[in-house]
């Protein structure tokens, strides 16, 4: 695993801030977080950078929601 020194924090900061660590993931696609300058979690964004092993019905679950999110507006006014 390559690691990408601009997504990566230490334990410290993420503890302290989360919300800027999910912030970082939804923009780099995921952040590393080390614990004494060595990797320790990974926080990924799913949209981006869905590598996660799921289900046939998590996936689909999944991009159904996305699908959802993306085009909300479209099917609010085809639901007029």
């Amino acid at each position: 695993m390559t690691i990408d020194p601009n997504a990566s924090v230490t334990l410290a900061e993420a503890t302290q801030d989360f919300s800027k660590i999910a912030k970082l993931a939804e923009e780099k696609g995921r952040v590393t977080v080390l614990q004494d300058g060595h990797p320790k979690l990974l926080v990924i964004d799913l949209d981006t950078e869905p590598q996660i092993e799921m289900s046939e019905d998590e996936k689909f679950e999944f991009v159904a929601a996305r699908i959802l999110r993306e085009h909300h507006a479209a099917f609010e006014e085809l639901a007029k």
